[in-house]
């Protein structure tokens, strides 16, 4: 007990002989005799023999006690080994039974219903004046085809279309941007409305504003227009593909062209091999902090200043088939020639198509790992080194995030059907459309992928913004403008990326409009919706989520 006083010791196991009997017996006087030495020598024999057999008798008890506490810890150690045992037959017991059921799973597959068949839009004859190469971009497959009769949405806003007669398709949401107005188109082009492009009149025939087609002249008042509209069916033109499609396409051209180039240049295999394996591996590990992610940007920076040195000799290329616009050469620029080494070209493509690798596969799970990669994409595409008469060939890019995200670029379409999945960037693997999960999760990392490099501030940066805030604002609008009939889920989902951790650059670039556009994305815009899907309720959810962490109240 604390406090308290030790306990005395206890007496000795065997006695202490008697002092005085000791004393008593050294005193007598036949102490040297024989008889008394005998009597001492059989008394401490005695003692002898008794102190020997308690040291026995004690030692056979600890001998005992160490007997059993082996044997308790023997027993303790099987017992513990059975517990693992049976933990590990339960584990292995209960994985074979996931197992099973998920090869049940597989196995199992249940017929889809077959997708209702739209009802084509009756073809328009091609006018008999109009030249073989106007007909053919006349009949070239669109994306602008209405959908369950619906209004077919305006096709972004583009470039004229190179080495033919210009056509122009514009998108009206750009009016929509209070800060960044649109440049004003040359002349020889006409602004993109809901009208077929358009063609040069030949024989009598047009398709400007006084155009005749199959006879019948469209320069009427807009009330016998609309009354015209009503009493007779009219045919959908096909639009030309816009110009991030044929930039598309002309990669896969590039991509082509350089294998057929590595089959005759052994050395410009090998080191294409190692410089596309090495700018994947650098996009792939774009996770890290800032010192690791700056060693993989300085990686790429100069694996492209090799490939644009051409040393091993790939062959020249003309880049204007990779931007929107035609360029002039710019007094100053470093590169004012007509062509960069296609090896530059084909690397730039590698790095654009890893990084949507990146925004679908990492951003996807986890939206917040967006960031670096548009900080990497915004640091190599307003590199001076590999600027073309003066601007940048993001362009490159831009096309790739067209294909696989087209409702960035202001296309609707109906999820339940197979033309409405192909409009929305809808994947398949193995030609199958994937899950709704997994297309969600990728219009969510390419959401916040596209943010991540359009809302890049270069303020204090003696670079030029290579994709400016203003193409931010215009996807948004895009989406926010879509009439409620034509909302679909894959909207939301790619708006609510775009916005949720990128508020604050939004609000940043264009302060109390950036709050009013919120609030048209997260409060007006899901109230339209016509049905309140998850995805619509991730907005809402959104905005409120903004108000208690932010303060910002929509």
């Amino acid at each position: 007990m604390a406090g308290s006083s030790p306990p005395r010791r206890q007496s000795c196991q065997w006695a202490s002989p008697d002092r005085s009997s000791i004393i008593a017996d050294i005193l007598v006087d036949d102490r040297n005799s024989e008889a008394r030495h005998k009597s001492l020598l059989e008394s401490a024999k005695k003692e002898h023999d008794r102190v020997r057999l308690e040291a026995e008798r004690v030692y056979q008890q600890h001998m005992q006690k160490e007997e059993q506490q082996r044997l308790l810890e023997e027993k303790q150690r099987i017992l513990e080994a059975k517990r693992r045992e049976e933990e590990r037959i339960r584990l292995e017991e209960h994985n074979a039974a996931e197992r099973t059921r998920l090869h049940a799973l597989r196995a199992k597959k249940i017929e889809l219903p077959p997708t209702p068949k739209e009802p084509e839009p009756p073809k328009a004859p091609a006018p008999a004046s109009i030249p073989p190469p106007v007909q053919k971009v006349l009949q070239a497959p669109s994306l602008a085809t209405p959908i369950n009769g619906t209004t077919a949405p305006q096709a972004p806003p583009t470039s004229t279309l190179f080495g033919g007669k210009k056509t122009m398709i514009t998108s009206q949401l750009a009016a929509h941007n209070p800060f960044g107005a649109p440049r004003p188109a040359p002349a020889s082009q006409t602004p993109a409305t809901t009208q077929a492009p358009t063609a040069p009149n030949t024989g009598g025939s047009s398709l400007g504003g006084n155009a005749t087609i199959n006879g019948a002249s469209s320069q009427t008042k807009p009330g016998q227009a609309a009354q015209a509209a009503q009493s007779a069916p009219q045919p959908s033109t096909p639009a030309a593909p816009d110009r991030y499609t044929v930039i598309h396409q002309n990669l896969k051209i590039l991509r082509k062209f350089m294998i057929d180039q590595a089959k005759a240049n052994k050395a410009l295999k090998g080191r294409m091999g190692d410089m596309r394996r090495e700018i994947r591996k650098c996009v792939g590990q774009l996770t890290g902090g800032v010192g690791a992610n700056r060693i993989q940007q300085a990686s790429i920076i100069n694996l492209l200043r090799e490939a644009m040195g051409n040393q091993v000799g790939s062959a020249p290329m003309d880049p204007s088939t990779f931007i929107l616009e035609p360029r002039n050469p710019v007094q100053g620029a470093l590169h004012n020639e007509h062509q960069l080494p296609s090896l530059f070209l084909y690397l730039l493509n590698i790095f654009a198509k890893a990084t949507i690798s990146q925004f679908i596969n990492e951003a996807g799970a986890r939206p917040e790992t967006a960031d670096p990669v548009g900080v990497c994409i915004a640091f190599v595409f307003s590199d001076p080194e590999f600027l073309w008469r003066g601007a940048s060939l993001i362009d490159i890019l831009m096309a790739k995030f067209r294909i696989v995200c087209p409702v960035l670029f202001g296309y609707r379409g109906n999820e339940k059907t197979e033309q409405g999945r192909a409009r929305l960037g809808w994947w398949k693997d193995d030609g199958r459309w994937v899950g709704d999960q997994q297309h969600m999760d990728r219009m969510t990392g390419l959401g916040a992928g596209f943010a991540a490099v359009s809302l890049r501030k270069f303020a204090n940066s003696k670079k030029d913004n290579p994709y400016p805030p203003r193409h931010y604002w215009a996807a948004m609008a895009r989406i926010v403008n879509t009439p409620p009939a034509e909302m679909s889920n894959t909207q939301c989902v790619v708006l609510r990326s775009m916005i949720q951790n990128f508020e604050q650059k939004f609000v940043e670039f264009y302060g109390t409009a950036a709050i009013v556009a919120l609030r048209m994305c997260l409060v007006d815009f899901p109230a339209r919706a016509p049905q309140k899907t998850p995805a619509v309720g991730s907005l809402e959810v959104l905005g409120q989520v903004l108000k208690r962490d932010a303060g910002l109240h929509l």
